[in-house]
């Protein structure tokens, strides 16, 4: 326990709304006592129904979100209808939370069990509170390694904790994996995973729950570092295995010369998901160290990590009682843009008696996989501003007309922009209307590549191998999209254009709508056939984290946090201005909607 000493900041303090009552509360501690206490109950939990498992997240709970992707089957999807096209418009604020201490904004995507709500903040704040109400029932704040908060680029943010077994899990960006009782939010076990004090890299993605272990990857990509992700026993916090996405087995050392895998990168910083029917974790990898190679055309025997660099920027399959690799498919062998694919959304889905899995590539496109071994079904592009390949052969994923840069100055701009034709966050595939819907980037970016070596000592440090600045598409303009799709053949029904790319999740519903919450800091509902925009409303913040619906006391409700300040927001400002110029940073707010 850390005893307050001195008259703390606004932004030390959590707030909630409920009506017209405001209350304030120390974060930790809503009794008054000013004091950094780990995991004070401050209410009264609500009664859990049903035990959180793996057949539980498997066959999905209409009233809850119970994982990252809703469920197994990362749909993103909610079957409730309760809000619906026939009366969104009179959805409005039910409450607020403000979890304060919102470095660089909110990020995570909340989840909710029989009423209750749970969410993380930046510093891996976690928090549960009454899902009708937002009382908070508890609230844990872990006391972290701030010198080295202060010395990393992709901290101190958090996207999210997972559930299972009557206990939280959220990892930290000083390397270590936290499981919190569900009822009173006290610590069961905190497991350290990575030396994070001399690899720099931590954990800020959510971590997966299933049968019986906490799946979690670490950050790598520019780091370097050989990017590994953990099979941790949920019951107890050891370590049941540790995988490695750089140079992982036999095979992949061989595709990494001059012993280049040392510092190659990888991680794999966002959940996948987990197929019950085979027992494999499906997971999406980081790009290679450095993210810009110099080698040009000869990839395979120059440059900085010569060769194809296996697992990086490639989806995988591990056992997940053992964590042995059953299957992978590199999406972009020798990845020299930083398109990787830890984008972990992983959308398992039926179709004419085959298995298919859909998962988006940051470059802006979307592979359709066979689930039994990742072979590849179709390859189709989101986006239309896309130049550092020609195309990908739909029937076989091999890259078609690639793009390799030798140091020096590009001499056009690159496209997609670093931020990706997707990000990281999550679009939503509706079993109704057998549409996926998807945000797009249209962006670009000027490039100079330069030579670099890994810096290891006496810790690691960035390692990007170019300087690059956003620049719009050849000919056109920045801007952003909602498509709704085909999963599997792309064709595209409809199109919502938006001035700036949408960075947050977004959401379907049984109420035939799309939530989609932009970055000036509206969220738009539309019709999920037609594309007509039917309600929208400021949280005066821009989002860039996650958005769910669930039920409690018989009344369905939407949450979103809100929250700009992210690796991709921060060009927002200098390139668009109004209304980013004038827009808090650092601040964030989960806001709650309901029906009048």
């Amino acid at each position: 326990m850390v005893i307050e000493t001195e008259r703390p900041s606004w932004s030390d303090y959590e707030w909630f709304l409920v009506g017209e009552e405001t209350v304030v509360g120390k974060a930790a501690s809503v009794a008054g006592v000013l004091c950094l206490a780990i995991g004070i109950t401050v209410g009264g939990p609500a009664a859990i129904a049903q035990p959180v498992d793996t057949t539980l997240i498997d066959t999905g709970s209409a009233n809850d979100w119970l994982t990252y992707h809703g469920s197994y089957k990362s749909y993103h999807y909610s079957p409730l209808d309760q809000i619906n096209t026939g009366n969104v418009r009179d959805l409005q604020v039910a409450w607020i939370h403000v979890p304060g201490r919102s470095t660089r904004g909110l990020q995570s995507m909340p989840l909710a069990v029989d009423g209750v709500l749970y969410y993380t903040g930046s510093h891996s704040r976690t928090f549960a509170l009454d899902g009708a109400t937002g009382k908070v029932i508890w609230s844990y704040i872990p006391e972290l390694d701030e010198a080295l908060v202060a010395r990393q680029t992709h901290s101190p943010y958090n996207r999210g904790a997972a559930i299972g077994e009557g206990k939280v899990f959220v990892g930290t960006v000083d390397g270590r994996l936290i499981a919190l009782d569900m009822k009173t939010g006290k610590p069961a076990w905190d497991t350290k995973l990575i030396n994070s004090q001399k690899l720099t890299v931590g954990f800020t993605g959510a971590p997966l729950y299933a049968k019986g272990v906490v799946v979690i990857g670490a950050q790598g990509g520019e780091w370097p570092y050989r990017g590994p992700i953990f099979g941790v026993d949920a019951a107890t916090g050891q370590k049941k295995w540790e995988f490695l996405t750089v140079g992982g087995t036999d095979e992949a050392l061989k595709t990494w010369g001059n012993e280049s895998w040392r510092t190659g990168g990888g991680g794999g910083w966002m959940p996948g998901t987990f197929d019950t029917a085979s027992n494999t974790v499906w997971w999406g990898t980081a790009n290679p160290a450095p993210l810009y190679d110099w080698s040009g055309p000869d990839y395979k025997t120059s440059g900085a990590r010569p060769g194809d660099n296996l697992y990086t920027t490639s989806v995988i399959g591990l056992d997940i009682d053992t964590g042995q690799l059953k299957f992978y498919h590199q999406e972009l062998p020798h990845d020299t843009w930083d398109f990787d694919s830890a984008v972990g959304e992983f959308v398992m889905l039926d179709r004419d008696g085959k298995h298919y899995v859909i998962h988006p590539n940051k470059s802006g496109f979307i592979f359709v996989y066979d689930r039994a071994d990742a072979k590849v079904e179709n390859v189709w592009p989101l986006v239309k501003n896309i130049n550092f390949v020609k195309t990908i052969d739909p029937k076989t994923g091999e890259l078609v007309g690639r793009r390799d840069f030798q140091a020096g100055k590009a001499a056009e701009p690159l496209c997609p922009h670093i931020s990706g034709g997707v990000s990281w966050n999550s679009g939503s595939y509706n079993p109704a209307t057998g549409m996926y819907y998807k945000l797009g980037q249209e962006w670009c970016m000027t490039l100079e590549v330069v030579k670099t070596t890994p810096i290891t000592e006496p810790q690691a440090q960035l390692n990007l191998g170019a300087t690059f600045k956003i620049a719009p598409p050849p000919g056109g303009e920045i801007y952003g999209h909602l498509d709704a799709r085909d999963p599997i053949t792309g064709a595209k029904k409809w199109e919502v254009r938006f001035p700036e790319p949408p960075l947050a999740s977004i959401m379907s519903t049984a109420g035939n709508l799309v939530f989609v919450p932009d970055s000036r800091g509206t969220v738009h509902a539309y019709n999920a056939l037609t594309g007509a925009e039917l309600w929208n409303h400021g949280d005066g913040l821009g989002h860039q984290g996650g958005i769910i619906s669930y039920a409690a006391g018989g009344k369905q409700y939407v949450a979103v946090v809100a929250g700009f300040g992210g690796m991709a927001s921060d060009d927002y400002a200098p390139t668009f201005g109004e209304p980013y110029k004038s827009m808090p940073r650092d601040e964030g707010v989960l806001v709650v909607y309901s029906l009048k």
